[in-house]
């Protein structure tokens, strides 16, 4: 009869690239039927990124020095202020050219490309969904294949709140979190509070009766954006643009 040791298990410590790649080899044989391999973003998709990234960013610096030419008016000597606004005119021409060469540009890729064409399209179709919403939710769902389900978008993109508790007594208001994607949450919560200044349709009429039943502004804004998402969804799904339901 075999005795059982009372000597304590070794703990193996230690870091290093050897150890690392043996720990990394077993947990991966372990759980290979569970095993979701990467697929790295099409070479459109990449370029409609990269693309998106340096508009942004030349969006950003114009709205920047169109603020300073409405703020600074009434604190500056006029003929200080002029010279400034002559300088920041030129630069706001050449951002104001440089974007629209990059729209064009993007324009030009996603019509070189079937799928993307036809997604842009159907996402379109949707009230409040313009050009830039479409577009950048092509670019964040890699043409919808890193996401299948809306809801875990809307958790990505912090238009899902979580509830955070400790214990049994202790609880939190609901929260996004920290990690979502900004830009995309800010692109959403425009394109709902776009359909809430527009005349008529689904959702506006949907936020309407809300704020009417005593519901707060921004919470039926939050679920005008999961509608939008949810829409986009369909549509990708069902290759239809989307129909609006008659009253």
């Amino acid at each position: 009869m075999q005795r059982k040791s009372n000597t304590p298990p070794v703990y193996r410590g230690g870091k290093n690239d050897k150890v690392d790649a043996k720990r990394i080899a077993i947990y991966a044989s372990r759980f290979q039927d569970k095993v979701r391999y990467y697929e790295h973003p099409t070479e459109d998709i990449e370029r409609l990124k990269q693309l998106e990234s340096e508009r942004t960013l030349y969006v950003t610096d114009l709205t920047k020095y169109k603020g300073q030419m409405k703020d600074q008016k009434d604190y500056m000597p006029k003929a200080l202020y002029e010279r400034k606004m002559k300088r920041l005119q030129a630069l706001m021409d050449d951002l104001k050219e440089a974007i629209q060469a990059i729209t064009d540009e993007m324009d030009e890729v996603i019509a070189s490309c079937p799928v993307l064409f036809r997604q842009q399209e159907l996402l379109m179709s949707i009230d409040g969904v313009g050009r830039v919403v479409a577009t950048n939710m092509i670019i964040a769902t890699e043409a919808f294949t890193r996401f299948y389900d809306p809801r875990k978008f809307n958790c990505y993109a912090g238009v899902a709140p979580f509830s955070y508790s400790s214990g049994s007594s202790q609880h939190s208001k609901a929260r996004v979190s920290h990690r979502a994607d900004k830009v995309m949450k800010r692109l959403l919560h425009l394109a709902a509070v776009a359909v809430t200044h527009r005349v008529g349709g689904e959702l506006k009429k949907y936020y309407e009766r809300k704020v009417a039943e005593g519901k707060n502004k921004m919470s039926v804004i939050n679920a005008l954006r999961a509608k939008i998402v949810a829409r986009m969804f369909a549509v990708i799904k069902r290759n239809e643009k989307y129909k609006p339901i008659l009253s």
